[in-house]
């Protein structure tokens, strides 16, 4: 995913690792509503185009403004469970609630295309959309990556990530942006007690 940092600068690549953290980037309650972008339909499917998911959804899926607000609740509670997760913590009754609820409706269906590629079959709606990203946060959140879900270790960045590195030591959203600067940071820091 290509995000835009606050207040310009340039964009750089950021992989979550699951498609139900690329959810998280898109604003959240506390201090990330300064980051809110689901105001409407068209963000909502912004987004879509954005994701994973992509390519040829937008071209199918329906959205329409109350799954915008179901959206926003969904993101809301996920980005709840995965900071816990992330800060072994317990996991919220009522979040697990959210995703569970969201999880149970029929997701989005995939086919395949006479040209062999991937393509979604009509008549997606917003409801589907958020059973796959439900869906996924459970197979995140239970399977074999859930004790490695990470938040940046970056002094001034809040995104989550799952570490699908081999070694497990991954602790930057994107090295060429938090990693660069915060071993910047640490390399004057050395200079200046020198």
């Amino acid at each position: 995913m290509l995000l835009q940092p606050p207040g310009g600068g340039r964009p750089y690549r950021f992989d979550t690792g699951a498609l139900c953290l690329e959810l998280l980037t898109t604003g959240g309650p506390g201090m990330y509503a300064r980051h809110e972008v689901l105001h409407d339909p068209a963000a909502l499917l912004e987004w879509v185009r954005r994701s994973r998911l992509a390519p040829g959804l937008e071209g199918v899926l329906s959205v329409r403004q109350e799954d915008v607000r179901d959206a926003r609740t969904v993101r809301d509670a996920l980005l709840r469970l995965t900071l816990a997760r992330a800060h072994g913590e317990a996991l919220a009754a009522a979040d697990l609630a959210v995703i569970n609820t969201a999880a149970a409706e029929p997701p989005l269906v995939t086919r395949i295309a006479s040209d062999g590629t991937r393509a979604w079959a009509p008549g997606a709606t917003g409801p589907g959309l958020l059973s796959t990203v439900a869906r996924d946060a459970v197979e995140l959140l239970t399977g074999p990556f859930a004790a490695r879900v990470r938040e940046c270790a970056a002094h001034n960045c809040y995104l989550l990530f799952v570490d699908t590195s081999r070694p497990g030591r991954r602790r930057w959203c994107a090295m060429e942006r938090c990693g660069t600067r915060e071993k910047v940071r640490a390399h004057r820091t050395r200079g200046d007690t020198a």
